[in-house]
């Protein structure tokens, strides 16, 4: 029997090719192809099941677990939804495995949960357990990579739950190919998935991370699955961040916070005031900025710093903000307000290794980068938050009564917003308001709470 002919694969996007490149055609990667043998077709599976109306349809695939962790479950949706395959992605060492096994400890108390191991022997997770004081009897620890093993393991023990660390070191018998490859990876996703729909086995899959911060392995890894979760932070800081960007059980972008300690992941049930608990008062171009991520409101603050510029092009740096989006808003002040940031370098930071995207922070940049400038601080009891566009104008946001909630909630007593806004939202006893339409008049709202020096 002639041997298949082989075909070289781009590890990156999935792409194949008659013979090697040196870059793949379709995404720019460089060596990135490797020569794989492709599987024998497969035959056509009788149906397990056949049509039904939609209304015969039973909702029990709704039922929700809960992993014992209430920020996990928040990221989630309000639980694990049974029948459902979750994909967690994160840098090595940020704490995948930890947050994982801490969730199997706690689905444990409703039923047997298995793990599997790929990369860890069971000896090193009965260590991490005990630092962890996991010390649940019904947390099953099973170190294979065979596919075929791992969901026959599965049907026969029947647990809670089932959790794969990582999908990059499972292997189906069917290819020829290494573990982690294009093939593999998705053959093994493939099986899993279907093992999760057939017998309503919620299935957590640990996947690594590739230097552009993207989950490794093909695009379509993240279709198959149906909650796609990021796990961030800087290895240097205690605070870890997971976010949701696909979730077919509940709202995506929600964002779970957690504190790395010695014992483990610990759950921050307020986030606002642990984001906020080492806030300098008195400093300029420090400022509080009401955000929102997924369903939640996040208080957070933005600090800015304008330096004189010893080169003849100024500095643009941006942590936690667009980049792009700081250099506009910089562009609106020369512009529309006449500032003279072209001799200055302008540093923009969020405080705790936050990433906000939202361009309801766009008034706090504008805020905190005038304070530095002109050396006046920000009154400490005030929020601000509003969309500013190019002709200066500044816009109505959404979520405005959650934001100020919980700006009440943490003592705040002003609020700088859109008069949009303003106009919109309820009354929130103990926080005046001050509705602004351009940067022109939030600038004089400022120096109206720093009279000693006006911002203008």
């Amino acid at each position: 029997m002639p041997r298949p002919k082989s075909v070289f694969t781009c590890q990156s996007c999935g792409y194949q090719a008659g013979k090697w490149l040196g870059r793949c055609p379709d995404c720019g990667a460089w060596h990135s192809l490797v020569e794989e043998v492709p599987a024998a077709p497969r035959r056509a599976a009788a149906p397990a099941t056949a049509p039904l109306p939609l209304p015969e349809i039973s909702g029990d695939g709704e039922a929700r677990l809960s992993t014992g962790m209430a920020e996990l479950d928040r990221v989630l949706g309000g639980g694990l939804v049974k029948g459902s395959v979750v994909l967690i992605g994160g840098d090595p060492g940020i704490g995948k495995s930890t947050l994982l096994l801490q969730a199997a400890a706690g689905l444990s108390r409703s039923g047997p949960v298995l793990y599997v191991s790929g990369e860890e022997s069971a000896s090193q997770l009965r260590l991490r357990a005990e630092r962890l004081g996991i010390r649940e009897p019904r947390v099953y620890v099973f170190t294979e990579t065979a596919v075929e093993t791992i969901c026959e393991q599965a049907r026969r023990l029947q647990p809670q739950a089932l959790i794969v660390d990582s999908i990059q070191t499972v292997y189906s018998s069917a290819l020829p190919a290494t573990p982690g490859s294009i093939g593999q990876v998705r053959e093994s996703a493939a099986q899993l998935l279907a093992l999760a729909k057939a017998t309503q086995l919620p299935v957590f899959l640990i996947g690594h991370v590739t230097k552009e911060g993207a989950i490794a392995g093909p695009r379509v890894l993240e279709h198959m699955v149906d909650t796609v979760l990021y796990f961030e932070g800087e290895r240097h800081h205690a605070c870890r961040l997971l976010r949701a960007v696909k979730n077919r059980f509940g709202p995506t972008n929600e964002l779970g916070i957690f504190e790395m300690r010695q014992t483990g992941l610990a759950e921050v049930p307020n986030p606002s005031a642990h984001l906020l608990a080492e806030r300098p008062q008195g400093t300029s171009g420090s400022v509080v900025v009401a955000s929102v991520e997924g369903t939640r409101p996040l208080l957070v603050e933005l600090q800015a710093l304008a330096s004189p510029s010893g080169f003849g092009t100024p500095r643009r740096v941006a942590s936690g903000v667009d980049y792009q989006r700081v250099v506009l808003l910089l562009a609106v002040l020369e512009k529309r307000l006449g500032l003279p940031l072209q001799q200055y370098d302008v540093y923009v930071n969020v405080v705790g290794g936050l990433q906000v995207d939202e361009p309801a922070v766009d008034l706090g940049v504008i805020a905190a980068v005038v304070s530095s400038l002109r050396e006046v601080a920000v009154d400490p009891g005030l929020v601000v938050f509003g969309e500013v566009g190019l002709t200066g104008e500044v816009r109505a946001v959404t979520q405005v009564e959650a934001r100020l909630r919980e700006a009440a909630k943490l003592g705040f007593c002003r609020c700088l917003l859109p008069a949009g806004s303003e106009e919109a939202a309820p009354e929130v006893a103990g926080l005046a308001r001050w509705g602004v339409r351009s940067v022109a008049e939030a600038l004089e709202a400022l120096a109206a709470a720093a009279p000693e020096k006006p911002l203008r």
